[in-house]
């Protein structure tokens, strides 16, 4: 079968493999049939990222379950399901309490898409992939839904659900502040959510004409800047999607006292500093980590099934597959891809 692999970073090429097998009684098969990219898939495709080739790329998809194994029960041959980006059993005591993004059963990190640093657990932009704990994994695609719309609710759309929809499910109305740049859908996603679930106002910054044109038909106020103007702690619930030391200290010092500030970039670096004091004396909660996509799928896709919430106001193109290779390499900010 085919499968897009980046042997160096701007090196992709379409590579005869051979196709996955079932390990075992509790896996199965599956098709894609979309295949988003990532805000991480850009750094790594050009080598801005350490995570070193070769790579078998593509973690967020939809696709057409072929084949199960024996104790499968919740998927059949010919569903569409949701395949998250991350492996996890669902039943060890990380899954059960929500944290699907450090299943103890499989060894850290064990996700599509990444290469050795994932687990070589294989990518989307290929002709099937295997899933192994299908029961626990897999979510139906609720029927009416566009496979192509959604294909990011695999990893990026949960990513940007978790920096504002537990707070405002908590408390509606609050005001939400969102840093851009870097992360370049997470961020996106989050202003819609955020409008869905009935915030206060949503403030987006971003110095990127086209994402914050977007920014503002899905609702938020846009303010054309790499980071806001000057730190003002009135934001109750703060996204930092900018991956910068600069936005990473905005977004800490534009949270208000009691309030949620969550980063959802990576910075490079061993270390990196954050304004600790003034982080104290406002007694904010700083929330950094990967998401845990399984855990919050089923309320993602609620969302969206009740039209709250369209994801594809954010996505720049629909490709075919044949075009990943040159069209990954490309500045975008979200391309979903289809055989």
């Amino acid at each position: 079968m085919r499968q897009l692999v980046m042997n160096e970073p701007g090196e992709l090429d379409w590579t005869e493999i051979p196709e996955p097998d079932l390990e075992g009684p509790g896996e199965c098969l599956v098709r894609p049939v979309a295949v988003a990219t990532c805000d991480l898939d850009g750094p790594i495709v050009r080598g801005e990222a350490p995570i070193p080739g070769p790579i078998k790329l593509g973690h967020e998809g939809v696709g057409e379950v072929v084949e199960v194994g024996n104790d499968v029960e919740t998927v059949s041959p010919g569903d569409l399901v949701v395949i998250p980006f991350q492996i996890s059993c669902g039943e060890c005591d990380n899954c059960r309490s929500g944290l699907t993004g450090n299943c103890l059963t499989v060894p850290p990190r064990s996700m599509y898409g990444f290469g050795a640093l994932g687990g070589d657990w294989g990518g989307m932009l290929s002709d099937l992939v295997r899933v192994p704990f299908a029961d626990a994994m897999l979510l139906k695609v609720p029927d009416g839904l566009d496979p192509v719309a959604i294909a990011s609710a695999a990893d990026n759309i949960p990513d940007a659900w978790r920096t504002v929809a537990p707070y405002l499910l908590q408390s509606p109305e609050k005001d939400v502040l969102v840093i851009g740049g870097a992360a370049r859908s997470i961020g996106l996603y989050a202003v819609g959510i955020a409008q869905a679930l009935g915030t206060g106002t949503v403030t987006y910054v971003d110095d990127d004409p086209v994402r914050l044109g977007i920014a503002s038909d899905l609702g938020a106020r846009p303010i054309e800047a790499s980071v806001p103007p000057g730190p003002d702690h009135d934001f109750e619930i703060v996204v930092d999607a900018g991956a910068s030391r600069e936005s990473l200290a905005s977004a800490c010092c534009s949270t208000s006292a009691g309030g949620d500030c969550t980063h959802v970039g990576i910075i490079y670096e061993p270390e990196t500093p954050i304004p600790l004091l003034e982080m104290y004396s406002t007694g904010i909660h700083f929330h950094v980590g990967r998401a845990a996509a399984r855990a919050d799928l089923p309320a993602v896709l609620e969302l969206i099934s009740n039209g709250g919430f369209d994801p594809s106001v954010v996505t720049d193109r629909v490709l075919p597959f044949e075009q990943a290779a040159t069209a990954l390499l490309e500045p975008h900010n979200k391309l979903i891809f289809a055989p």
